[in-house]
């Protein structure tokens, strides 16, 4: 650790250079550059800054660990400031006056990343923190962060069960864990055992400080806990008869927990890990009272990709989100497939493929229009599986396998019933919610092994079928075709509205929530296959193209209104705007949000409204210009879209050029004045 940090990373009066945590964050990154340890100010400050936008880094106790993996350090590097006035990074409690900028190469290797994991558990211990804010002079803090003159607060955890989930480099639970290991029934004469696991999306602070919060507190309420932590370090299972004779779990994670079914049929407790952090005495309490109540989780539900977006443990309408992108997650590749199939068989065939007698009956092996009624024969195959998968793995986002037959079975009858992807959404949402309502039922210990096999999949497929054919099959389905009617019958005024609304919601948060609606109404309508679907696909994808290819051309007409390090990111962006890769822009709009992001939306509002005037139709759901020759009106399409990333590129100028310039400093290590100036102006 002592080469981590030495007196020049430390400011003991930080509140003199900065009052806000992006400033706290430039001024100690600042002294990283000037010792050689971070090479792109700029660089390293976005990925700073985007590391933050997923979940403020302030503790409880007066503590802001902002932190980050970056292409932009060289070694693992630790720079402290402590602020007498406080800086707010988002704490329940206030502001920190304890400040720790941890910088981590994106290739860090594990043993540094573990010595930077053992601070984040030394911040548990409130001697060490009480001597940081004791220490007179940069050299005393920097000794203690370093563990010269921390010996003492760190002796309180050594011997514990710390070292046998921290890391992977130390021995996988130490001999005086022998007691847990032992797969005993619970009993009067022993403590309570618990099993938890920890992660975040670093995986270098938030990780390790739950894990020493939930110990610590076991240890005070008598609880026996065994934490296994999830880091950029690696992670060491737990042994399995660990967790065999755990009476509870506790996840505290904000990515998803690797190999989760290994926790199935024990009280558990899913959070944040900032809960892990802030209130471990309460989960802990939590869990108890769940396994005296008998509440066990059947099975060890895996986040479906999407899952690991967002924070565990928000309300119900994060949850719902979750859910339904898990849904749309798994159908994307069949809308791809199905679509662009369909489109080649257009392609090679004509239109008249669509009334094509069946290939097994009718195929010339030297015949275009064969070939191009095979393509789109397949392609409508594959549309076929688009609302079952749907509403299949909506309930599989909620209630894991067990949800999958009724989710499809659901899926299927609204399919049926021509309720379409409305029909699908309520099917996944009732099967999942069916299922979890009968896990929550208890059953007798015997029984437990056919549940997920047989009992769960016959009643939840049952309930399913009962509602969608009975009781919202029909409203559903009217709904649907009116829709359907409406997008079909917009015109004029009403075509250009619908565009502008869907080109500022793809660009509004790049690629978040409402991005991914606006994009989840586009890929659903191609489930109905109508023109005016075919037209609202091609307008989402026109304007999500828009705020990465606008920067591009930004930094590359205007490149001294920009870093270098945003010129880099110029560059890829042209590739990445192209392909429709609209979180491109991040980085862009991570530095100077209220420049970058309304410029996007305008540009987006302008192509999305083009493109449903022209007409434009596409079929496949992702692409960007390499699907040009497949979509309808393609001169038209291209025409929308430069329109649009050129309003979007002059706005950004614009903008910029209006703030006061300065010169670019040659070196990393000057003009550090002048960039503070720049950030209070952004």
């Amino acid at each position: 650790m002592s080469q981590m940090i030495s007196a020049e990373l430390v400011d003991l009066e930080l509140d003199r250079a900065a009052d806000s945590k992006a400033a706290a964050a430039r001024s100690l990154a600042e002294r990283m550059v000037a010792l050689g340890r971070v090479t792109d100010l700029d660089g390293f400050l976005a990925d700073v800054a985007a590391r933050e936008a997923q979940m403020p880094t302030g503790l409880d106790g007066g503590i802001g660990i902002p932190h980050c993996r970056s292409a932009h350090v060289t070694e693992p590097t630790l720079a402290f400031g402590r602020s007498a006035a406080g800086i707010d990074f988002g704490a329940p409690d206030g502001p920190a006056d304890l400040i720790f900028l941890i910088a981590a190469p994106a290739g860090a290797d594990d043993a540094h990343l573990s010595i930077l994991s053992n601070l984040a558990r030394q911040l548990m211990d409130a001697d060490f923190t009480a001597a940081l804010r004791a220490a007179k002079t940069a050299g005393e803090a920097a000794a203690l962060i370093g563990g010269e003159e921390a010996a003492t607060p760190d002796t309180s955890t050594p011997d514990t069960s710390t070292p046998d989930t921290s890391t992977p480099d130390t021995p996988p639970q130490a001999p005086q864990e022998a007691a847990p290991q032992a797969p005993a029934p619970a009993a009067a004469d022993r403590p309570f055992r618990i099993v938890a696991v920890t992660s975040c999306p670093t995986g270098i602070a938030h990780t390790y400080m739950a894990a020493e919060s939930l110990e610590r507190a076991g240890r005070a309420e008598g609880v026996e806990v065994s934490v296994e932590t999830q880091g950029s370090s690696g992670f060491t299972r737990l042994d399995p008869d660990v967790i065999a004779a755990a009476d509870g779990v506790i996840f505290a994670h904000d990515v998803p927990v690797r190999d989760k079914e290994r926790f199935a049929g024990k009280a558990t407790v899913d959070v944040g890990v900032k809960a892990g952090v802030n209130r471990p005495a309460e989960l802990i309490a939590e869990v108890r009272d769940k396994a005296a109540r008998g509440e066990i989780t059947e099975s060890g539900a895996k986040p479906s990709p999407v899952e690991a977006a967002g924070e565990p443990g928000e309300g119900y309408g994060t949850k719902l989100r979750k859910w339904l992108m898990s849904g749309v997650s798994y159908m994307v590749p069949f809308v791809a497939a199905g679509g662009l199939l369909i489109a080649l068989g257009f392609a090679l065939g004509g239109y008249k493929v669509s009334d094509a007698p069946s290939v097994m009956d009718h195929f010339l092996w030297t015949d275009t229009s064969s070939w191009g009624a095979l393509l789109f024969q397949v392609g409508g195959v594959a549309f076929k599986f688009l609302v079952p998968v749907l509403a299949g793995y909506i309930a599989y986002g909620m209630a894991d396998r067990p949800g999958l037959v009724p989710g499809f079975v659901g899926g299927a009858i609204a399919l049926d019933i021509k309720a379409g992807f409305l029909g699908g959404l309520a099917a996944g949402l009732i099967a999942g919610a069916v299922v979890m309502a009968i896990q929550k039922v208890k059953i007798p210990v015997s029984l437990r092994g056919i549940m997920p096999v047989v009992v769960i999949p016959l009643i939840s497929s049952a309930v399913v079928g009962f509602l969608m054919f009975l009781v919202i099959g029909e409203p559903i389905s009217k709904l649907q075709s009116a829709l359907t009617s409406w997008l079909n019958g917009l015109n004029g005024a009403n075509v250009i509205v619908l565009g502008v609304i869907l080109g500022l919601m793809m660009c509004f948060d790049l690629g978040g929530p409402l991005n991914k609606v606006a994009y989840t109404f586009a890929i659903g309508g191609l489930a109905d296959g109508t023109a005016g679907s075919f037209k609202v696909m091609a307008a989402v994808m026109a304007a999500g193209m828009i705020p990465p290819l606008s920067m591009a051309l930004a930094t590359t007409v205007r490149g001294r209104l920009f870093t270098r390090t945003e010129r880099e990111n110029g560059k890829a962006a042209w590739v990445l705007g192209a392909s429709f890769v609209t979180e491109g822009a991040i980085p862009f709009a991570a530095a100077d949000p209220l420049r970058v992001i309304p410029s996007a939306m305008a540009g987006g509002a302008v192509t999305g409204a083009l493109s449903m005037a022209f007409g434009c139709t596409l079929r496949a759901p992702h692409g960007g210009i390499f699907v040009v020759p497949l979509i309808g009106n393609a001169l038209l399409y291209l025409v929308a879209i430069a329109a649009g990333t050129v309003v979007s590129a002059a706005l950004v100028v614009l903008l910029k050029g209006l703030r006061k310039q300065r010169p670019e400093p040659e070196d990393a290590a000057v003009g550090s004045a002048e960039k503070r100036e720049v950030a209070v102006v952004a």
